[in-house]
């Protein structure tokens, strides 16, 4: 009677499948934990990762728990438990996955921009007129620094009928700003609100069929669906003094659906983690997920160690950086985190509207396997035959910005990296840039500034300008151009 679906039947049950085009993986129990393995994890990694998922549901007092984790864009690994014994869900269980959704939404947003239909610094009203905030920006919204309220006026609307809201002025209220737009983040569902109504004028379609279409189906993502298809669990409230529960009710949000209407199972989330960490052409490329990454507004007091970009939430947890989103409506909770720079993600799902901690459990599985088997690095190899550039080599080596020590280096297609050979600096890798002109900073300082190569008349090479910053082979030789000038009598001792 706890977890039955729609269909009657007990989630999970005897499936043996994460998804219909999956292999069938390696099944086993574990204290209770039911796990299924697909490729390689020591034993040791599999019995820590069911442990967690145990403490997880015990502590969180959780009806059910799901954990999965993935390494290098597949699904190596998932755990369940439930307090129905012989009844776990499995990873192609559904749940609901609350404001994991703003993320697909904000995906669509930017296929928008990179597509040239609009731009995200357009205000919101050149493409959806009439919402009476129209001089909020479409990166406001998305990085949630509009200034908007974080939820609508009246009833709370993960409990109530969307009839209550049939219109965005429903959503927004009479006084929908809180704040000055753009000058810090303040999270807001009715932003993401607005921004799957923009989707639809753009697209001229709805926001559901948009979703489909453009993100779902090219992942193969077939079991995220905007209302629960069988298997899926059910939500329930734990009593916080006592072992009892209630079923939550399941609404359909209505307007508000792009902001958390979604149900996935940790397959699905599997497979859009892949996307998020290496970008799949047919749906957005890398370089637009990477801006999504960047931090889009400050930090609100107290929350240093994580930030918001476009659409995604980010975390620095265990000396690790996350991309991702949690989620949570009433009877669920939910998250995906991934650490791109391990090549994991975790995913977590549990069917209670409070108490299980899913946030800390998927970043837990990514650190436990990190740590238990750190990624190999790819082997070093030379620059193919043909293809040493003498000039960028004559480059390298030690270059002085006063009498601060750098080095630069090479690396792959021309770019090259400049940073500090002893303490604190300004690192920063720069690409090549086309007409060979110099070099374009890609992170820290001095990203976007231009490095370039000064030359003297006979060629040779005098200095490295970087932002108008001097950087000579020596510290302050006389005959070297450093503004200012260089005293003539040279160095000497007290």
């Amino acid at each position: 009677m706890v977890l039955r679906d729609q269909a009657g039947s007990v989630p999970g049950e005897a499936r043996g499948l994460f998804a219909p085009d999956r292999v069938i993986g390696r099944g086993m129990e574990l204290d209770g934990v039911m796990t299924t393995s697909f490729d390689g994890l020591l034993a040791g990694t599999e019995r820590a990762l069911a442990h967690r998922v145990a403490v997880a549901q015990a502590e969180g007092r959780a009806p059910s728990f799901v954990g999965a984790l993935v390494r290098d864009g597949a699904l190596v690994w998932s755990g369940s438990r439930s307090c129905v014994d012989g009844h776990a869900p499995d990873a192609d269980t559904q749940f609901r996955i609350g404001s994991i959704t703003k993320v697909f939404t904000a995906v669509l947003v930017m296929r928008l921009r990179d597509e040239g239909l609009l731009g995200l610094d357009d205000p919101l009203e050149r493409h959806l007129p009439g919402t009476g905030v129209g001089e909020v920006t479409i990166a406001q919204l998305l990085g949630h620094s509009g200034g908007l309220g974080a939820e609508t006026p009246g009833a709370w609307w993960e409990r109530s009928s969307a009839e209550l809201r049939p219109a965005l002025a429903d959503v927004l209220g009479e006084e929908p700003f809180l704040r000055t737009p753009g000058r810090r983040h303040h999270y807001s569902n009715p932003g993401y609100t607005l921004l799957g109504s923009l989707i639809e004028a753009v697209r001229g379609a709805a926001w559901a069929q948009v979703l489909r279409s453009e993100i779902l189906e090219p992942l193969g993502m077939d079991r995220t669906t905007p209302e629960p298809v069988a298997p899926h669990a059910g939500g329930w409230a734990v009593h916080p003094w006592a072992d009892v529960m209630l079923p939550e009710p399941s609404q359909d949000l209505g307007l508000m659906a792009p902001a958390g209407q979604l149900w996935s199972t940790a397959a699905d989330l599997a497979r859009f983690a892949g996307f998020l960490a290496a970008g799949d052409e047919r749906v957005l490329a890398l370089s637009s997920l990477q801006e999504m990454r960047a931090p889009a507004a400050p930090a609100g007091e107290g929350e240093w160690e994580g930030g918001y970009g476009l659409g995604l939430q980010l975390l620095r947890r265990d000396g690790r950086n996350f991309i991702g989103h949690s989620g949570s409506l009433p009877g669920f909770v939910a998250a995906l985190w991934v650490s791109v720079e391990d090549g994991l993600a975790g995913v977590a799902l549990a069917n209670a509207t409070s108490g299980p901690l899913t946030g800390a459990v998927a970043t837990d599985l990514v650190r436990i396997v990190a740590e238990a088997e750190p990624r190999f690095p790819e082997p070093w190899r030379p620059l193919p035959e043909g293809a040493v550039d003498e000039e960028l080599l004559a480059l390298t080596g030690p270059w002085y910005w006063g009498t601060y020590a750098y080095g630069l280096r090479v690396g792959p297609g021309r770019s090259v990296v400049l940073e500090p050979l002893k303490g604190a600096g300004r690192r920063a890798a720069f690409r090549a840039l086309p007409d060979g002109t110099g070099w374009v900073g890609l992170n820290g300082y001095y990203e976007g500034e231009t490095l370039r190569a000064v030359r003297r008349p006979d060629g040779s090479v005098s200095h490295l300008d970087l932002a108008s910053f001097v950087f000579t082979r020596e510290p302050y030789a006389p005959a070297d151009v450093v503004p200012g000038g260089v005293d003539e009598a040279g160095w000497r001792g007290l």
